[in-house]
């Protein structure tokens, strides 16, 4: 249960992990995944396609939670991901949105890091706004 809603349904992540623009798949790109409270959901590695061997199942509101006109309640759910490869940026995606019985695809475009020291702790947030249902 969150916020008073019943989290009776199954989402799922999958990534696509590739060098910036020439799109080439990264292999071993660490991923964690958390819920809102900072919780780790999942800890996996990119294979030689740039993605996860499995999606990652995450528990989310069911569709007929937000199908009502007299409540506020949101039919997904969200979680934090996090990205990192040595000699890339790191990447931080926030309240990325999971809906039920469907596999939310993420593209991660790893951005190389220059050969300047003051370059090797970059990180890049990437905030997700709310849908507007």
């Amino acid at each position: 249960m969150k916020g008073g809603v019943i989290l009776s349904a199954k989402g799922y992540i999958q990534v696509r992990a590739y060098t910036s623009y020439a799109q080439i798949p990264l292999e071993g790109v660490a991923v964690s995944i958390t819920d809102s409270n900072g919780t780790t959901i999942a800890l996996r590695l990119t294979n030689r396609n740039g993605t996860l061997d499995i999606p990652v199942e995450v528990t989310v509101p069911d569709f007929s939670v937000g199908q009502r006109p007299d409540t506020d309640n949101i039919p997904f759910g969200t979680v934090n991901l996090y990205a990192r490869l040595k000699n890339y940026e790191a990447i931080e995606i926030e309240n990325l949105q999971i809906f039920p019985d469907r596999t939310t695809t993420q593209n991660l475009e790893m951005i190389p890091l220059s050969e300047l020291p003051d370059s090797y702790n970059k990180l890049e947030i990437f905030p997700t706004p709310p849908q507007n249902l």
